[in-house]
């Protein structure tokens, strides 16, 4: 059985219902953010789906040494929390080193591992320590069995609050691909699994300077997805993607999203 996760007003795992995870790949200004979390929540509560919203405040691993990475630690951590003060809403965003992860933890109910640090030992254990619910993604060079020995290092610390989240895998240059086999994989671990749709479909370096991506699949691995028993979807999005600073080739368009999720739900509730 898979473990039950409390996420402020949010229960993600067990045979619970499948849980959205969104919101812009980046904090590209505060007013975006909030209008961004607003048009989710609204989605979210018309379709009676749980939302846990989404936003890095830095984006340390970019193609490009003039790619935009956010505002910063200190000015995205005082937008995510209005966000989660005038929303209510849980809030999930990446740590890159030890030392973000103390003032994170005071903001976010979620420390993410980005998938390229998820075999950093001491950044696992710190993040573990904190006591918050740690999101793992699984790294693109990594078999979802292998996540069992990331999984051991969490524990470690006496913090069973973990989710796991695949999004693909390296398949040649500049490409990743899909294998569902994956998430029952690691389900069998016995903590909740998170699709990251949108990451899946990302071309990395794509673009030569930037990354690339084929959002057109986005719908048709996110209902493969959902059809394996996932207990989280996670889903870049944005009011206007050809013109969003980071991961925009990748990321779904708002007003694309509610008939999205009422495929995803209907669904998750069959299977369920």
């Amino acid at each position: 059985m898979v473990k039950e996760i409390q996420v402020g007003n949010v229960k993600i795992g067990g045979n619970r219902p499948l849980v959205l995870i969104a919101g812009p790949c980046v904090i590209e200004s505060e007013a975006l953010t909030l209008h961004a979390a607003e048009r989710l929540m609204t989605i979210c509560n018309g379709i009676a789906m749980p939302l846990v919203f989404k936003a890095s405040y830095d984006k340390a691993n970019r193609t490009s040494v003039t790619a935009f990475r956010g505002p910063g630690l200190r000015e995205g951590l005082q937008i995510l929390a209005k966000v989660k003060e005038s929303l209510g809403v849980p809030i999930l965003t990446d740590v890159h080193s030890i030392e973000e992860i103390g003032p994170v933890a005071e903001v976010a109910d979620i420390l993410q591992i980005p998938a390229f640090l998820c075999r950093q030992t001491d950044l696992i254990d710190a993040a573990a320590r904190s006591g918050r619910v740690i999101n793992i993604k699984k790294g693109q060079f990594l078999a979802p069995w292998d996540m069992r020995n990331v999984v051991d290092k969490a524990l470690s610390t006496g913090n069973s609050q973990i989710l796991l989240t695949e999004r693909g895998a390296s398949f040649g240059y500049n490409n990743l691909v899909s294998d569902m086999r994956s998430l029952p994989i690691m389900r069998k671990i016995g903590y909740p699994v998170v699709y990251d749709a949108t990451h899946s479909v990302q071309l990395p370096g794509g673009l030569g300077g930037a990354s690339g991506g084929q959002r057109e699949f986005v719908e048709y691995l996110s209902r493969a997805a959902v059809a394996t028993g996932i207990d989280g979807i996670f889903l870049e999005v944005h009011e206007d993607p050809e013109n969003a600073l980071c991961d925009g080739p990748n990321s779904i368009k708002l007003a694309d999203l509610p008939p999205l999720l009422k495929k995803l739900k209907a669904i998750d509730a069959i299977i369920k």
